[in-house]
């Protein structure tokens, strides 16, 4: 499963495949043009949970569990990651200045422990 994470501020490449942005709110200062990514805000964690999370490294473990089970609650919001999965690599763009505690490495590691189930 060829997925990466990209902050929203770091230049689009060609090895990035197609180019969804996981956040539930814009990254400031960057144009729509200039991200070329596929918003999908359902995918994103509450907002409560963000809010609650604040990018506090001390409750990344925690973060990582509520978010997994919203993710698990609503598997359809999923649905366009795992097809384009199907069709090559992925980046999950995101806009948080931490880039080992933020929601699109927990949504990676989500889809990389539940992989879509063969029909």
């Amino acid at each position: 499963m060829d997925i990466h994470c990209k902050r929203a501020y770091e230049t689009a490449s060609a090895s990035d495949g197609q180019r969804f942005l996981v956040d539930r709110l814009w990254p400031r200062g960057v144009s729509r043009e200039a991200l070329h990514a596929i918003w999908l805000k359902d995918v994103a964690p509450s907002t409560e949970l963000r809010q609650w999370f604040d990018h506090r490294a001390e409750r990344w473990d925690e973060f990582q569990q509520r978010y997994w089970q919203e993710l698990a609650t609503y598997p359809q919001h999923l649905k366009p990651l795992r097809d384009a999965l199907d069709a090559g690599p992925i980046t999950l763009v995101y806009g948080a200045r931490d880039t080992h505690c933020n929601q699109a490495v927990a949504l990676r590691d989500y889809l990389r422990a539940h992989p879509r189930h063969s029909h």
